[in-house]
């Protein structure tokens, strides 16, 4: 059966690929300090537009988060997220492991917005609480929505104003750029961030991510950081050549672009058929609400990820589309769906 359930199940983009097959024969110093990974490095923030990043090169989701926030935070310090946060719900409680707690607040958009923490500063207002420091935010979000420019900079405003740090999860960055719904660019992100990552795995990497690091207060000894929490890989420049392939040609942006016309497909089919969303259908994430027994039968026929249950006798399935989704996948789902319906 063919695969809907996220966008990593297949090991790579060709170019990715090619990338790697490249670097065959040659010999590299360690841990990122060779010349190619610095040359990656200097390649991204031109994308960019900040020449002064500091640029760190990790494999995977979580230890992205859970070095960058531990570094970020001191002993008594916390992270604001929304309930459906990575760091609240898929880290098996890895912030709060390096013991950080995470102060949650709920948010039916799966934003976060500056009214969000204005109730979290007001509940924690003195030394005998937890001190909220970091705003965590993530692009596109767990429910496929996306940040509007306008957005971000109230959170940023509200943040300049409480002395607050912001953080963006991006390991759906570009489906979240390139959004029909989005006027952000990752320039506007490097301008209105103190630290943000670009996902790499979800987009057709074979596994890496890049934690851009804006804020001069928290880059320093930032590697010894990465080393404590078993993120500084030896193969430092195995990551990078991954950015490399996706930051040529924009390759990055075009899989964005790739994957949410994929997926604006099928919410097409959805809607066209009378069916309605968890959350507006914004990027490569659907959640779309089925009859129980139309959802059943559909996952007898692909794999599928069934999140909740909103009403009784429904199901919300969520459908991921990815850079390696065909249109011909595309074209016989639709064929399928509308012969179970």
């Amino acid at each position: 059966m063919y695969s809907f359930q996220n966008d990593y199940n297949e090991i790579a983009h060709p170019s990715v690929m090619n990338s790697l097959n490249n670097l065959v024969g040659k010999r590299f110093d360690g841990y990122g300090t060779d010349q190619y990974t610095q040359q990656i490095a200097d390649k991204i923030k031109l994308r960019i537009g900040c020449p002064d990043a500091d640029i760190h090169f990790f494999n995977g989701g979580t230890i992205t988060n859970l070095t960058a926030i531990s570094h970020a935070l001191r002993p008594h310090q916390a992270a604001i997220a929304v309930e459906s946060g990575h760091i609240a719900t898929h880290e098996t409680g890895a912030i709060e492991a390096t013991g950080h707690k995470v102060i949650t607040v709920r948010s039916e958009s799966g934003k976060l917005e500056p009214q969000h923490i204005q109730a979290v500063l007001a509940e924690h207002s003195d030394e005998h609480a937890v001190q909220p420091k970091l705003v965590y935010i993530s692009n596109s979000t767990e429910i496929g929505t996306v940040y509007r420019k306008q957005e971000l900079q109230a959170l940023r405003t509200e943040c300049d104003k409480h002395g607050l740090l912001l953080f963006m999860d991006g390991a759906r960055l570009a489906s979240g750029l390139m959004s029909s719904n989005s006027d952000l660019t990752i320039e506007d992100i490097a301008q209105l961030t103190d630290m943000f990552y670009i996902g790499g795995t979800k987009i057709g990497a074979f596994a890496a991510e890049v934690l851009v690091i804006l804020n001069p207060t928290l880059k320093s000894d930032f590697r010894y950081s990465l080393k404590q929490k078993g993120a500084l890989q030896a193969k430092g420049w195995l990551l990078a050549a991954q950015f490399d392939a996706l930051f040529t040609d924009d390759l990055f942006f075009q899989l964005g672009a790739y994957v949410n016309n994929k997926a604006a497909q099928l919410v097409k089919l959805f809607e066209e058929k009378g069916f309605g969303f968890l959350a507006p259908p914004e990027s490569n994430q659907i959640f779309v609400i089925l009859p129980n027994e139309l959802a059943e039968k559909l996952m007898t026929h692909y794999v599928l990820r069934k999140i909740c249950e909103p009403e009784h006798g429904q199901s919300c399935l969520r459908l991921c589309t990815s850079w390696s989704t065909t249109q011909q996948d595309v074209d016989k789902f639709i064929t399928t769906f509308k012969s179970l319906i």
